[in-house]
């Protein structure tokens, strides 16, 4: 079975670059050079999560402490940047963190396959809301705070991760109700936790946490949807018998 989801997921790379080499062609080289870059970049990460959590959890929250201490210093960093400006507005945020980065750190110790299903959906409706947002669109949803966040990217993205939801269903063997409910909520956590993260960029100028990663900025530009959408499950196990 894990064999034959990897399969899909190299499918959903086909036409994930199809879409990018659409949505380069008529920018400059730079940034075709800076577009194809953050796609191999995040087939790399995508690879690298899902073998931890495939051949061996331990690796997988090995991986998610190193996530979310990144995450707390790219905060750090950027507050003194900033010189230390809206303190209080910087504590609550770390607070707010915290709670979500608990709720992560406990998801990365649940069963390996409710993990991958959980990966599965936050990465399919990273990609493609993103791509179907370039390509088609034109509402914004809240532009000032994120000039790319779509209304179609967000419905687009939205509907491919609940379809493919149904392809990778036997991971958590759960009635089909339960699985919409799951996957609803991942969906709905890992936008919110996007906005979150570009809200904190905003309230200090600046485009990304951090260069640690190529193509993509820093650990939170990259990993915000997951750290949220992994607090969801998290809840949604605990206290919500989803």
């Amino acid at each position: 079975m894990i064999r034959i989801i990897y399969f899909i997921i190299l499918g959903y790379f086909v036409p994930g670059a199809a879409g990018f080499f659409f949505i380069n062609r008529k920018k400059t080289q730079e940034e075709k050079r800076k577009s194809w870059t953050k796609f191999i970049s995040y087939a790399i990460i995508i690879h690298l999560l899902f073998f931890s959590i495939v051949i061996n959890p331990f690796v997988f929250r090995g991986l998610s402490l190193v996530i979310t201490g990144m995450g707390f210093y790219e905060l750090f960093r950027l507050f003194q940047k900033s010189g230390k400006k809206q303190p209080g507005f910087f504590l609550v945020s770390i607070m707010v963190s915290a709670v979500f980065a608990s709720g992560f750190l406990l998801f990365s110790g649940f069963d390996k396959r409710l993990i991958l299903f959980s990966f599965l959906t936050i990465s399919i409706f990273d990609s493609l809301s993103q791509i179907t947002g370039q390509l088609w669109g034109k509402i914004k949803i809240f532009p000032k705070v994120s000039q790319q966040k779509t209304r179609e990217g967000l419905i687009g993205g939205g509907l491919v991760a609940v379809f493919s939801a149904f392809l990778f269903d036997s991971l958590v063997d759960r009635p089909v109700i339960k699985v919409i409910q799951l996957t609803v909520g991942t969906v709905v956590f890992a936008f919110a936790g996007d906005i979150m993260a570009s809200f904190y960029k905003r309230k200090y100028k600046v485009k990304d946490f951090s260069n640690l990663i190529p193509g993509h900025g820093g650990f939170l530009d990259r990993f915000d949807s997951l750290i949220v959408g992994g607090t969801w499950v998290t809840c949604s196990e605990l206290f919500l018998n989803l």
